[in-house]
């Protein structure tokens, strides 16, 4: 039996693996001590089952912690080393801002004021020969300096130290020989790739966070084995795989998107199992939703995002992290975003949230402020009984009171149209976050299955289908923790990236085997013992672009030894993946590599293979429950079923609210839904005859 944890903004999710059932529990997440509600709800959990800790064999976490600590700014205090001259890296950032026109732009702060940013005397050329050694003598007043300020942590940055990092492990060795209880922190190992902005960064988000997340880590371990859980702790990482517990507080910058990474794990498995080839994964839960594009059954990786953006859809307007993560676009829209009147006197809705606590008006703690669960108890979507599982008793008259004070009034609207308009804008901003990220993929919405995942998506997937002339919704079962059963497919798998640059007529054979050689047997140490080395799966690839241009593409090579023979086919592969992208070739200009990846994972065989039922049978129901329809802005009567009394093969036509024991799915007039045979729901959009 596996457990499944993720800690979310607003809820922490647990899901048991037993055999092929699927137990959950849904807990509002303790913000100051988050390990609190992950035992609190595993204890539920296997008390209610009769199940014993000495029964789990693995325990997968993935956790919005180093996310909401950068966003927050609750990190540690921090300092940053780098070679002399390079002080102002950080500030300066990319030479064009993220809104040309805007003479009062806001740029994201550094993490590291200035004023804690110390030089040393280095230099290491862009082939990593030093051309001038570490000045050692410095070190003294290094530490003078850092014991003074007390910082808790330590960034290492030096000038082209992904060639060669000695300088940074020098100085890195002599802080740990003469420092304690301070962590450290060099971008050779955290980030080792060209481009000193990225590569700084970062290092200053992994310092940043390290000493949080270390702590955390390993407070919950040592109180899962206090109640008896001897078995494996594994993180989700950003990029849909598994790490264990020294690499990922070592790296925890690389479980800064764990959360949402499960969410596309569940998108591409339940694609597989449907045989889908064109998704678009919709993850909505208290405090974000998640878009991810999934194509050909695989989502879409990238080498880097950015966290903290100043502007919501601006890109540039954030810190750029360079790790393996997922394609995604997150904004903040959740059930617990708040709704305001702006000083156009227009309604918007986050990226604020009213968290756990107090929450939203409706739950009673105090939120006076209202928000997109409030709007949605209003306009019928959920029962005030069972929201989160009857855990938490919702109040319709505080959340209409919250409603009518502040949106209401001040734009001259009742209730129920405040109500249905804050709907409709957080629907809006999902569908044009969906579009937007659709479109930079260079895809297009309309002929892709939307599956919908997260406490709050059931609620507006059926309008933000519309909204993007989606055509068919897949919405899985347990949908309401939807990541946290995203980890349990995961793979455990790691993957390392590395700089080293060449042009590609004066390839480098033995050292770019040795490189790979080196960057494998790194990525076995971290999920050695796992699995055996022969069920490993290798991919490699290299970033390659024209000699001169600014960016790279992706271009995947051999797994074997390569030879001087490989060169052809390298160059065809990049070729081809270059002129699909801009329609055309420079035959004779130099094709350069940068960087180099390797990734190692354990890919389990999927075994589920769901055919459409043959026939459906019409369904109906005589329960009908009030409801504001957003089509005609009127209460109407909608049939009301329970989903755990729907069997694969029923068919419920039209208009209808399905009610299961995390979330409700609401359908719109315009769709059929079907009941697959692996109990998944299908809604299928209403072709006019």
């Amino acid at each position: 039996m596996r457990l499944a944890i993720d800690i979310g903004g607003t809820f922490t999710d647990i899901v048991l693996e037993n055999q092929h059932q699927l137990l959950t529990k849904k807990v509002l997440t303790s913000i100051a001590k988050p390990e609190v509600a992950v035992i609190e709800g595993i204890s539920e959990l296997l008390n209610e089952n009769n199940i014993s800790s000495a029964e789990i064999t693995m325990i997968i976490h993935g956790t919005t912690l180093a996310t909401n600590a950068v966003i927050e700014r609750k990190g540690a205090k921090t300092c940053f080393i780098t070679t002399e001259g390079f002080r102002d890296v950080l500030d300066i950032g990319y030479e064009s801002r993220f809104d040309q026109y805007d003479i009062l732009i806001e740029k994201t702060m550094s993490l590291v004021p200035r004023k804690h940013r110390y030089v040393v005397q280095e230099r290491t050329d862009v082939n990593g020969d030093q051309i001038k050694p570490i000045n050692t003598t410095e070190f003294q007043k290094l530490i003078e300096k850092i014991k003074s300020e007390n910082f808790e942590s330590i960034g290492i940055g030096f000038l082209h130290s992904y060639a060669n990092p000695e300088n940074e492990n020098i100085l890195k060795q002599y802080l740990l020989n003469n420092l304690s209880d301070v962590e450290v922190s060099i971008s050779s190992d955290v980030c080792p790739e060209i481009r000193e902005y990225e590569r700084f960064t970062t290092t200053v988000v992994n310092a940043y966070i390290k000493p949080l997340m270390s702590n955390y880590l390993k407070k919950l371990e040592y109180k899962l084995k206090e109640k008896g859980f001897n078995c494996p702790l594994l993180l989700m990482t950003s990029g849909g795989t598994l790490t264990n517990i020294e690499s990922a507080c070592n790296n925890p910058v690389r479980l800064v998107e764990s959360g949402p990474a499960g969410g596309a794990i569940l998108a591409t498995s339940i694609a597989k199992d449907l045989n889908l080839n064109k998704v678009i994964s919709f993850d909505m839960g208290g405090t974000t939703a998640k878009i991810t594009i999934i194509e050909n059954k695989k989502a879409i990786k990238a080498r880097e995002f950015e966290v903290d953006r100043k502007a919501r859809f601006k890109k540039g307007s954030g810190f750029p992290l360079r790790i393996p993560v997922i394609e995604m676009v997150e904004i903040g829209a959740g059930g617990g975003s708040i709704a305001r009147v702006n000083k156009l006197e227009q309604i918007i809705t986050g990226p604020d949230s009213a968290g756990s606590f107090p929450g939203p008006a409706c739950y009673s703690n105090g939120g006076t402020l209202p928000t997109i669960t409030d709007a949605d108890l209003v306009i019928g979507k959920i029962n005030p009984e069972k929201f989160a599982g009857g855990k938490i008793r919702l109040s319709k008259d505080l959340a209409t009171d919250a409603i009518t004070k502040n949106i209401g009034q001040i734009v001259n609207l009742d209730t129920d149209t405040a109500a249905l308009a804050i709907s409709e804008i957080v629907d809006e901003t999902m569908s044009n976050a969906a579009r937007v990220h659709t479109v930079e993929q260079g895809y297009e919405t309309s002929n892709r299955t939307l599956i919908a995942f997260g406490g709050a998506a059931p609620l507006h997937v059926a309008r933000v289908a519309e909204k993007l002339k989606v055509s068919s919704i897949i919405i899985p079962t347990n949908a309401s923790v939807g990541s946290a059963v995203g980890f349990l497919k995961a793979p455990v798998g790691y993957e390392v990236v590395k700089s080293l640059r060449m042009l590609l007529k004066g390839f480098e054979v033995k050292k770019v085997n040795d490189l790979l050689k080196t960057m494998r047997e790194e990525a076995e140490k971290i999920i050695e013992n796992k699995s055996e080395k022969n069920n490993l799966i290798e991919e490699r690839f290299a970033y390659m672009r024209y000699a001169g241009q600014g960016h790279e593409i992706k271009v995947p090579i051999d797994n074997n030894l390569l030879s001087l023979r490989d060169i052809d086919s390298i160059k065809s592969s990049f070729e081809q993946k270059y002129e699909k992208l801009y329609s055309r070739i420079l035959p004779n200009a130099d094709i350069e590599i940068l960087t180099w990846s390797l990734s190692l994972s354990i890919q389990y065989e999927n075994k589920n293979q769901y055919k459409e039922l043959i026939s459906y049978i019409d369904i109906k129901e005589n329960i009908l429950v009030d409801f504001i329809d957003y089509h005609s802005e009127k209460k109407v009567k909608l049939p009301y079923f329970e989903r755990n009394d729907l069997n694969p093969g029923d068919l419920i036509k039209g208009q209808c609210i399905i009610s299961e024991e995390q979330t409700t799915i609401i359908v719109s007039k315009n769709f059929n839904t079907k009941v697959l045979e692996n109990n998944f729901l299908k809604m299928e959009y209403i072709k006019n005859e």
